[in-house]
């Protein structure tokens, strides 16, 4: 893999400890801004909206703009508004700063994802988008439970401070390791704005962005609430989030390098085998969270599960989306955000329901169960084909 792409990678690391770093915060920032922990968890769905109406809407404003500036430049806003998070004392003022922080990391994610899609041959873009997403789950193994500590010894500023300081490596990393200027393929031979967009009129393109939507919000309804599970259900202290945090990362680590080597050429198996044991774990982890072992080992597990459905769904998009060079990466992001978003606002309203803090893991059985329901009948139709096939 070449070199940009890990650098690219880097900066995912810091935009990832932020958009995971919420799931060890909340009760703190809901504490400190006198808000629900419901009302704070609103926080991720704020930062996933930004996420699905900037990436289509960004990748359409930069698609002409060179790639080291545009990359460079969502980089220095992201820090800028977590700068500005972590001096603020009104809730609302922090929620604005997640939509325009998710904005940036929007535009970031959706010129990366394509960018990475281009560094590789046209066969191995699997792997490509797993080297790109190790730096969100090497963000849940260590950015995300630093940030936890961190937050429980100094306070969740502390952890805003930290990601924007995260950002000033990661922006040298693209001065250094991206070229200026623009490629000579994205300025010939690309198509029109209104040819790429109507990719979207695609179903086997649709089909895929909405299962990648509902398995992520499985995924983020679970994840954004797992510290009362740690703290409530199984009864341990603040510092036993950042353990679970870190087995969750470690699972996904694991999990997005195994797909990221199948993705490609065998993704049929990924779909039927991991999907019918990520729906079988949610419930299970939801019976057993009392128990701090079991707790662990299924938290791993299903952050192994999760990711690797997500990411082999994601890659998927990039493939039925390749008609859409320039803006296959927003689809890909927004399909990723649109279960970000939804998946905790679903998983708050069980939080006052007789389940409790146990109501997200119900949740995201329910939403994978739906996913796999859809999916089943059509496997062979979203594992067909691993370019430009297209299914009408």
């Amino acid at each position: 893999m070449p070199l940009p792409l890990y650098l690219l990678a880097m900066a995912v690391f810091a935009m990832g400890t932020s958009e995971f770093m919420l799931a060890g915060l909340l009760p703190d920032i809901a504490s400190d801004l006198d808000v629900t922990v419901g009302t704070a968890g609103t926080l991720t769905s704020a930062f996933a909206v930004g996420m699905i109406v900037g990436a289509p809407l960004v990748a359409a404003l930069a698609r002409n703009w060179p790639r080291r500036s545009s990359l460079l430049g969502f980089v220095l806003v992201f820090a800028a508004a977590h700068a500005v998070g972590a001096i603020t004392t009104s809730f609302a003022i922090l929620f604005a700063t997640r939509v325009v922080a998710a904005l940036a990391n929007a535009g970031f994610l959706t010129v990366a994802l394509t960018a990475a899609a281009t560094l590789v041959s046209s066969d191995r873009k699997g792997r490509a988008l797993a080297v790109l997403l190790s730096g969100t789950t090497v963000a849940t193994i260590a950015g995300v439970p630093a940030g936890s500590v961190l937050g429980a010894v100094l306070g969740w500023r502390a952890t805003f401070w930290a990601v924007a300081a995260l950002c000033l490596p990661a922006a040298l990393g693209i001065l250094k390791g991206i070229p200026a200027g623009r490629d000579e393929d994205e300025a010939t031979g690309r198509p029109a704005l209104r040819a790429e967009l109507g990719q979207l009129t695609r179903p086997r393109l649709n089909l895929v962005m909405l299962l990648g939507a509902l398995v992520n919000s499985a995924t983020f309804g679970s994840l954004t609430f797992l510290a009362p599970v740690v703290t409530d259900s199984a009864g341990l202290g603040e510092l036993w989030i950042s353990v679970a945090l870190v087995l969750f990362g470690a699972g996904s680590f694991v999990g997005v390098t195994v797909a990221g080597r199948l993705s490609d050429r065998r993704p049929g198996p990924v779909i039927a085998v991991g999907g019918p044991l990520l729906l079988i774990g949610w419930p299970v982890l939801a019976m057993l969270a009392n128990e701090p072992v079991a707790l662990f080992i299924l938290v791993f597990v299903q952050g192994a599960l999760s990711f690797a459905l997500g990411s082999t769904l994601i890659t998927r998009v990039l493939y039925e989306a390749a008609g859409a060079p320039t803006m296959a990466g927003s689809y890909a992001t927004a399909a990723l955000n649109v279960g970000a978003a939804a998946g905790p606002v679903i998983a708050a309203a069980t939080l006052s329901t007789e389940a409790g803090v146990l109501g997200p893991l119900w949740v995201s059985g329910l939403l994978v169960a739906v996913a796999l329901l859809i999916a089943f009948p059509l496997l062979t139709v979203i594992t067909a084909g691993r370019s430009t096939e297209v299914f009408r």
